[in-house]
């Protein structure tokens, strides 16, 4: 069983901290589940900003109108916090008549899964309808990730939000 050193009780601990483990010969060895961080963390207090730190907004809105095709800029992260924005937000335009809804994505920093099933719950529900969504501006991460679910075949993929609205 490898002997656990770690910093002083007095000493905050947090990220990068001095530990270590030593194998039976004493030599140092790979840090086992028995490694423990004596002394308390040492937390910046939050920031009362009235927004909650780490949760970046969500942008939705309507670029521009073409008959019945929209372009919608969306801008910010898209995850557990605003995938069911991101979703109620397109069934809401496609209900107000458009039929066709571009969603350009050039200003997404960040989609998860939960985002991807937003997108496809909004899918679902415009496609019932006759309607259908694109995506334009997919930055190279999020269209690999697209190919890897195999989304790619149920969103069409444009480099240009206009070269889609034809």
């Amino acid at each position: 069983m490898p002997t656990v050193l770690t910093r002083a009780a007095t000493e905050p601990c947090g990220l990068g901290a001095n530990v270590m483990t030593k194998n039976a010969a004493g030599r140092p060895g790979r840090p086992g589940p028995e490694i423990r961080c004596t002394g308390t963390a040492v937390l910046a207090p939050p920031r009362d900003s009235g927004v909650p730190q780490g949760l970046p907004g969500l942008g939705i809105e309507v670029a521009r109108v073409h008959g019945e095709t929209a372009v919608v800029a969306v801008s910010g992260e898209i995850d557990l916090h605003t995938a069911d924005t991101l979703r109620a937000r397109l069934v809401g335009l496609h209900a107000t008549g458009l039929r066709h809804l571009v969603v350009d994505f050039a200003a997404v920093a960040f989609c998860d899964a939960t985002g991807l099933g937003s997108l496809v719950a909004a899918h679902n529900e415009i496609s019932a309808d006759g309607g259908r969504i694109s995506l334009a501006r997919v930055r190279p991460a999020q269209r690999r990730l697209l190919r890897i679910t195999g989304l790619h075949r149920l969103f069409p993929l444009h480099n240009d939000p206009d070269e889609a609205c034809v």
